[in-house]
């Protein structure tokens, strides 16, 4: 493996810094995922991704050959849910290790009547327990399509949700927000979801939202961010709670997604984070 990094102490990086940020800056105008920010949020965006690339380390894996612009792509979709939470968001992990293609992770496991399991799953993004982001570069590259399938806001929702123990989909909420209503809407969300798969019945969001209740917080802040319409017309309470805990309103800023569009980014999540 092969660390990457902005030397965080060194000096004379002023200039090094200031060409990045330009970059950044640039490449939030030529992706529709961020084209339509305003100016004062891109530059807090920025602000936060150059954070990201000056405080964690790029781990380069698997023979990748590294770029810059894989570190600041994927810096920059991991500070869009934080935008308006702020750095401690992302805060409690050092690492994000980027694979040239889908990985293979082996990991532990306990299924419902307590029997540990251990086995490999072939996946594209995780977030894992014991610190580091892992991604795959060609998938946190797709990512920046609008289809409601974002590998890099996935992980990092696991990450924030992570911020108050396990994975469980609630992450701490904010002073003001009910926690009662957090559960109601989101049980009931996930419970309604659940029931249409067992059903037989076809949507616009990725069954593996069924996977468990952290997965369905993390693939609906996914559609959230890509394509909030969608969640606003089907689950108006998940669309709520989500507005109110990433303090965002994606639906005000971005054009529907048509369900064509939707469907196509479908079975594309090897993500793993629990």
């Amino acid at each position: 493996m092969v660390w990457f990094g902005w030397g965080r102490r060194s000096k004379g990086r002023q200039a090094e810094r200031a060409a990045r940020d330009k970059r950044l800056a640039g490449r939030t105008r030529g992706v529709p995922l961020t084209a339509t920010l305003a100016d004062e949020a891109v530059g807090r965006l920025v602000a936060l991704a150059g954070a990201m690339l000056d405080g964690k380390d790029f781990v380069a894996a698997g023979g990748l050959a590294w770029d810059d612009a894989i570190g600041e792509t994927i810096a920059l979709q991991a500070a869009l849910p934080a935008l308006e939470l702020g750095a401690a968001a992302l805060e409690g992990w050092r690492e994000i290790i980027v694979y040239p293609d889908a990985f293979v992770a082996r990991d532990l496991w306990v299924d419902d009547a307590g029997l540990m399991h251990e086995g490999e799953q072939v996946l594209v993004g995780q977030a894992r327990h014991d610190g580091p982001v892992v991604l795959s570069a060609p998938d946190a590259h797709d990512s920046l399509a609008l289809d409601g399938w974002n590998v890099v806001i996935h992980e990092i929702a696991h990450k924030i949700d992570m911020l108050s123990g396990d994975a469980n989909g609630c992450p701490p909420l904010h002073k003001g927000m009910s926690r009662d209503e957090w559960a109601d809407s989101w049980g009931e969300g996930y419970e309604r979801f659940c029931a249409a798969l067992d059903a037989g019945e076809d949507g616009w969001l990725d069954p593996y939202a069924a996977e468990h209740p952290a997965e369905f917080f993390a693939v609906l802040s996914e559609y959230f961010f890509e394509a909030p319409h969608w969640v606003r017309d089907d689950f108006p309470q998940i669309y709520r709670q989500l507005s109110l805990f990433y303090r965002q309103d994606p639906a005000a800023r971005l054009a529907r997604l048509p369900l064509s569009v939707l469907l196509s980014g479908q079975g594309a999540n090897g993500a793993g984070g629990v």
